[in-house]
């Protein structure tokens, strides 16, 4: 196995850390988590890919329902991306759901259709960065390797008392020498779960139970009075703003034509409504691709939505009782769709809910 943490690499920290988050989390931790029972490598990684900025209580749902689905490595990898981005659909940033199916199916080429117990093939999988690829051999297979999710980070920066924001490479490389040499010789499966719980229910980041904290008489933010400023926060600036109409067409049937998005960018491979720039651009779209028989559109509420770079703001355009176009059934990335066909596509989490409260 490749480059198992070693702690000579390392400057020696006390192992009271260690200890002391494995007995709280052994009175407070998380026990009883759908990926812990069992805990197969395929059921750590699913979980880390979703786990990634989304909180449990929204995970544990959607992760049931996709390993009923898909309960294997080799099962994955050999479904369509249409059904994976169906069971993820509503989960939001879809990234991680394409290459969890590209990271199965290069599972499937090169390693026998199952996750490898090596660092460095885990990490040339599709999605699988330094953190997620020790988080899955520590929870997995119990070997020695540390993490460092945002959580983690937060815990480190207090009790260490680094300052700067841990995004900039010379304090994240800090922190990555901090969390190696905290690793117990044992539990690492426990010690890893320990520390997300740890993040997640006390050391938040608002708010923080530093009374009940079992490491809290050698945090330097909690000496010092420095809680509230650690770990810095990342330098802010405005998040620019757009604004799209969203192309609503539904025929004499009830069925919606859907638009596959294109196989990059936000909300790659999905299927959701077309968009257009202007509400003329939007009339042009629609006489080009439909028979709207000369009615209006009719105008819907806005739904703002926020994405990591900026804010959309999108504004329905609906035109009932459309008619079909040859073309349109013919093209690739058009789709007439039943109201009963819906659950079974990948479709945007407000798209979906704007399509289900029309067509109810």
């Amino acid at each position: 196995m490749a480059r198992p943490w070693s702690k000579s690499s390392v400057t020696p920290h006390p192992p009271a850390y260690a200890e002391r988050l494995l007995a709280w989390f052994d009175l407070h931790g998380r026990h009883d988590l759908p990926w812990q029972h069992p805990r197969t490598p395929y059921r750590v990684w699913l979980s880390e890919i979703m786990l990634q900025q989304t909180q449990v209580r929204v995970v544990a749902p959607y992760f049931e329902r996709f390993v009923a689905a898909l309960p294997s490595v080799r099962a994955l990898g050999e479904a369509r991306l249409d059904d994976v981005l169906a069971l993820w659909s509503g989960l939001g940033y879809y990234a991680r759901a394409r290459n969890l199916h590209a990271a199965a199916q290069r599972c499937i080429e090169l390693h026998g259709g199952e996750l490898p117990r090596d660092f460095d093939a885990l990490l040339a999988l599709p999605g699988i960065g330094r953190s997620t690829a020790g988080a899955i051999l520590s929870q997995a297979w119990g070997d020695r390797f540390p993490i460092l999710d945002g959580n983690v980070k937060r815990v480190l920066a207090r009790h260490h008392g680094i300052a700067g924001w841990p995004g900039t490479p010379a304090v994240e490389k800090q922190l990555w020498r901090i969390a190696g040499s905290l690793l117990p010789d044992a539990r690492m499966a426990d010690y890893t779960q320990a520390q997300m719980d740890f993040g997640a229910t006390l050391c938040t980041r608002h708010d923080p139970a530093c009374v009940r904290c079992p490491v809290q008489d050698d945090c330097v933010a909690l000496r010092e009075g420095r809680v509230g400023e650690l770990p810095t926060p990342k330098p802010g600036k405005p998040l620019p703003e757009r604004q799209c109409h969203v192309l609503l067409s539904t025929d004499t049937q009830g069925r919606v034509l859907l638009q596959r998005r294109p196989p990059t960018g936000i909300w790659a491979a999905l299927w959701s409504l077309p968009e257009a720039d202007s509400h003329a651009d939007a009339q042009a779209w629609i006489d080009a691709h439909v028979d709207a028989h000369g009615t209006n559109a009719r105008t819907l509420g806005a739904i703002a939505h926020g994405f990591t770079h900026y804010r959309l703001t999108m504004l329905p355009l609906h035109w009932r009782g459309v008619a079909p176009r040859n073309a349109v059934r013919d093209a690739a990335d058009l789709r007439w769709v039943s109201r009963d066909e819906l659950q079974s596509l990948g479709i945007p989490a407000p798209i979906r809910k704007l399509l289900e409260a029309d067509l109810s």
